[in-house]
């Protein structure tokens, strides 16, 4: 199948794209750079430097394709408190886009990647049946992007599935980016002998996801009869870690030798993400298969490979506040 892929330099899309490419497909892929690295882009790939939210383009480039996993967003959950139209902008608006544009194309199948952000602020774990409550701008974006798209689709005859990865990370991941990713930014710091900077006590919770785990239930849904028209959670529903427990994991991998340092909570950021996977398992056979400690030296070794790189503070902040997180006004990372 010929099939169209968003965010191909980013980290999750490319490694959707090894996949896919291995199956012996052909893969088309853009990204506008926003948040990727053109080294991620696999050999194979036609390759666009594009926007999603130019849906004109996206129609164009999208002739022929089967299948579209639209994996491009501005994922920076916290940002999106300070800076919602630049984040909205950029996760419902490109949604729309390439929603559109799939539909006048007739593509069988549009697989959409959703955020655990949907969920907000609900009891976890948090299950797929569950009526979403998203408490920031970002995960309101998530949320309105997976209606539109069952709406769209339902009425046009296009097949849909909607994943929802939860706090993905490996290698391929944007380091220097210091308003999301937080494994990244823990080991891009430590790598520089700096020390990293946690949020509030650190005893937020996370079931962190390795990319490699999320690529195969991706791939799938993509194929899937019994995935069609459903929104499936994707991640481990076990071990919760804690911010502060990855620091000291990190800590410990890189040789770091300084202090864990602490600055006031951010406004809004959920205590506790956990999603049943459940669903997932019965429906594409999920399973976690990456040993938390195996994944993160990957990604220490891969940066360490790549070489450390200084944050880039380069998107806006459109909101002046005094909530706004001392690292990003004073530019500590």
């Amino acid at each position: 199948m010929r099939i169209f892929v968003t965010g191909i330099a980013g980290f999750l899309a490319s490694h959707l794209a090894d996949r896919l490419l291995a199956n012996g497909h052909e893969v088309v892929g853009v990204d506008n750079l926003a948040g990727g690295y053109v080294k991620n882009v696999p050999d194979g790939v036609e390759f666009h430097i594009e926007d999603c939210a130019n849906r004109d383009r996206m129609f164009e480039l999208m002739r022929g394709c089967d299948i579209v996993y639209h994996c491009a967003c501005a994922g920076h959950e916290g940002l999106s408190i300070f800076s919602p139209h630049y984040i909205t902008s950029n996760t419902f608006g490109t949604t729309i886009s390439m929603i559109s544009a799939a539909l006048a194309r007739k593509v069988k199948r549009f697989v959409l990647c959703s955020s655990a952000a949907r969920y907000g602020s609900l009891v976890p774990p948090f299950t797929e049946d569950m009526l979403p409550k998203p408490q920031d701008p970002y995960g309101i974006a998530k949320y309105a992007s997976d209606l539109a798209l069952i709406e769209l689709a339902t009425t046009h005859g296009m097949e849909y599935s909607i994943a929802v990865p939860h706090n993905i990370i490996g290698t391929r991941q944007k380091y220097d980016d210091p308003y999301r990713n937080v494994a990244s930014i823990f080991i891009n710091l430590m790598l520089q002998g700096k020390s990293p900077i946690i949020y509030g006590d650190g005893l937020q919770e996370r079931t962190f996801s390795f990319v490699s785990d999320v690529v195969d239930p991706l791939v799938k849904m993509g194929f899937s009869s019994e995935a069609n028209g459903q929104i499936i959670n994707v991640g481990p529903d076990n071990n919760p870690t804690s911010v502060l427990e990855l620091a000291w994991i990190i800590k410990r991998l890189t040789g770091f030798e300084g202090n864990i340092l602490h600055v006031p909570d951010r406004p809004r950021e959920v205590r506790k993400v956990e999603c049943s996977a459940d669903k997932a398992r019965r429906l594409l056979g999920y399973e976690a298969k990456k040993d938390m400690e195996e994944g993160l030296q990957e990604m220490v070794d891969w940066i360490r490979d790549r070489g450390t790189k200084l944050f880039q503070y380069i998107l806006p902040v459109e909101i002046p506040s005094d909530k706004l997180p001392v690292t990003w006004g004073k530019k500590l990372f």
